[in-house]
């Protein structure tokens, strides 16, 4: 089969691999049909990332089942999923607690698309294998269209968790995202607005993203570059900046008890204006994105219309084009599509043709 494959800095190559086969009753074999570029993708793809090439690239998608074990509970071949970035059993503490990114069956941080954890190939993969598969694939509602859900594997499930436990709370919360990444400021602007945040403000140095946001209903503030603070009384910040002086600005524009969330991912220390923390006493939440358990929350949005990512996704392309986008990629989410080759079992799924 077909592999993309990151060879080094700035250098994408398309790789003859062999195919996987089931390892194990609970496994089975997916075939990615919408496979979406994640913000850390174009990291990884211009060589800011501690991943050592060659490694497989892709950690969001939709994929159509093609073969299950013997203990792949209800999944069968021809049914469309969303495949989580991460790899989890499903049984062990963590994964029981809610945190399937850091689930101890595996070493961690295991996923598609990085070798933080181990190779397990990456979801531009013509097939990937999802071990423990009952647990780890999400299915699609029949009315939801793969183009508009791929994301939910990674950014889209990532943004939804950072705003919505405290808008669940307090409807009323005003909400500041430190934009500066291609798209995953932006969805949670979306998410904020899905959530009926009574005010959210994005603050970027991009004015094609300051346009965008203000198109999903922000209050756009054109930054210069990253200040200390953005003046205001904040009581969410999401740090999506990707940038040291973003995740300060971020800390510090959080009101006195308010919550501030990291969705950045920083590859070493960063450092903690922790005098300035230990006078407002923020909550501040880290870690890695754990999607599986809040994909069916973000799918059921999709399905009923209150949320739509479409307006950051770029594309679709052809998978066959995958190189000369990623390595000049567009604003946005590029996403990149493949046929199915199962009969079509659920004629009514929006199934990429």
């Amino acid at each position: 089969m077909e592999s993309l494959v990151v060879t080094g800095p700035s250098a994408l190559e398309w790789r003859d691999v062999p195919s996987p086969r089931l390892h194990d009753d609970q496994d089975a074999l997916v075939r990615p049909i919408v496979s979406a570029t994640c913000d850390l993708d174009r990291r990884i793809v211009a060589g800011g990332s501690p991943f050592e090439p060659p490694f497989a690239l892709g950690h969001e998608a939709v994929g159509e089942v093609l073969e299950v074990g013997d203990d792949a509970g209800s999944l069968a071949p021809g049914d469309l999923v969303v495949i989580p970035w991460h790899i989890s059993c499903g049984g062990c503490v963590n994964c029981l607690r809610g945190l399937p990114g850091t689930c101890s069956s595996v070493p961690r941080l295991a996923s598609y698309g990085t070798t933080a954890g181990g190779k397990w190939g990456g979801l531009f993969d013509e097939v990937v294998r999802v071990p423990w598969a009952a647990h780890n694939l999400v299915a699609l509602p029949a009315t939801v269209d793969p183009r508009v859900a791929a994301s939910s594997a990674d950014n889209l499930t990532d943004a939804f968790r950072a705003v919505a436990p405290v808008l669940r709370a307090d409807p009323a919360a005003s909400v500041l995202v430190v934009g500066g990444t291609a798209s995953l400021g932006l969805l949670t602007v979306l998410c904020a607005r899905t959530l009926r945040a009574a005010a959210v403000t994005y603050a970027d140095t991009d004015a094609g993203r300051l346009a965008k946001a203000a198109e999903l209903g922000a209050t756009a503030l054109a930054l210069a570059e990253y200040p200390d603070r953005v003046d205001g009384d904040f009581d969410l910040v999401v740090d999506a900046s990707a940038n040291k002086a973003g995740f300060r600005c971020a800390l510090l524009s959080t009101r006195p008890g308010g919550t501030c969330v990291i969705r950045s991912i920083y590859f070493g220390d960063v450092p903690l204006p922790y005098f300035s923390l230990y006078a407002t006493g923020i909550t501040l939440v880290t870690g890695p994105p754990h999607a599986t358990p809040l994909v069916p929350d973000v799918l059921a949005l999709i399905a009923d219309g209150s949320l739509d990512p479409s307006p950051i996704l770029a594309g679709p392309y052809d998978c066959a084009d995958a190189v000369d986008v990623l390595l000049a990629p567009p604003p946005g989410k590029p996403q990149f599509i493949r046929p199915r080759i199962m009969s079509d079992r659920h004629a009514d799924r929006g199934a990429v043709r």
